[in-house]
């Protein structure tokens, strides 16, 4: 293990079927891989403090949370299961494309953003948005993750998806310096062919057209987890995800526990 580089963790969607079938022998196998870390899809084999205490038992550390936000109805549900889970982090996984048709549309999501930080920097917790390949696309004279970055409280942080935004047409390493301490999560994955396209199934880390160490170095030491996603797999996914833990501790990019 090595201090300089970021912990490595999972984001639980990528086995999700597994998790259906057995969640604890799922993670038990995670563990056995030498991940350091989950971040939650909102599976937990039960309740969120049950999966904390499979998570503790076999020194797994919850990174984040993938969640809707701590707004109306679901505001004090979402802030129980962050608390109960151990992490800090609350990440919005989705907006709808068709909020990124303008920048006032933008500017609303940013809003409601903000107003889920104001509640949750009540907590401790912090709240981070998760792109897609529709955020790096062009809108006007910018796009879509940076007018974001413009009009979000600087409290709300990004969880960079490096592979939407090269399927968006931007060059994630850029993007990973450019954003630098406001991306201290970075989704970790891969695809074939020249490019990353939308539903194509994805690849192990390194199998792939990304060009994975560019994109760390990028981060310059912001990174505080690299987090592997595989959306879908045509090879056995638990494979995949444990050939890419592998590729990260390999190339020294970075450490499991």
């Amino acid at each position: 293990m090595s201090a300089t580089t970021a912990p490595i963790a999972i984001q639980l969607y990528s086995v999700r079927d597994a998790l259906q079938q057995d969640f604890g022998g799922t993670i038990h196998k995670i563990a056995a891989m030498g991940y350091a870390g989950v971040e939650t899809a909102g599976v937990f084999g039960g309740t969120p403090s049950d999966a904390t205490k499979l998570f503790s038992t076999l020194g797994l550390k919850v990174c984040s949370m993938h969640s809707a936000l701590p707004l109306g109805d679901a505001r004090n549900e979402v802030i129980e299961t962050a608390q109960a889970l151990g992490t800090s982090y609350i990440v919005l996984p989705w907006l709808p494309p068709e909020q990124f048709a303008s920048v006032d549309l933008i500017k609303q999501s940013c809003e409601r953003l903000n107003e889920a930080s104001t509640v949750a920097q009540q907590y401790g917790l912090t709240i981070g948005y998760h792109n897609h390949w529709f955020e790096p696309a062009p809108l006007g004279d910018s796009f879509g993750l940076e007018i974001m970055r413009q009009h979000l409280d600087p409290a709300v942080i990004f969880e960079l998806d490096t592979y939407w935004i090269k399927a968006g047409g931007k060059d994630p390493a850029a993007v990973v310096k450019d954003f630098g301490t406001r991306a201290p999560l970075l989704h970790m994955k891969d695809g074939p062919g020249g490019s990353a396209v939308p539903g194509q199934p994805m690849v192990a880390l390194g199998e792939g057209a990304l060009d994975i160490p560019a994109i760390v170095n990028a981060s310059g030491g912001n990174a505080q987890w690299l987090i592997v996603e595989l959306d879908q797999c045509a090879t056995d996914m638990l494979e995949a995800v444990e050939k890419s833990y592998q590729y990260l501790v390999n190339k020294e990019l970075g450490h499991g526990r």
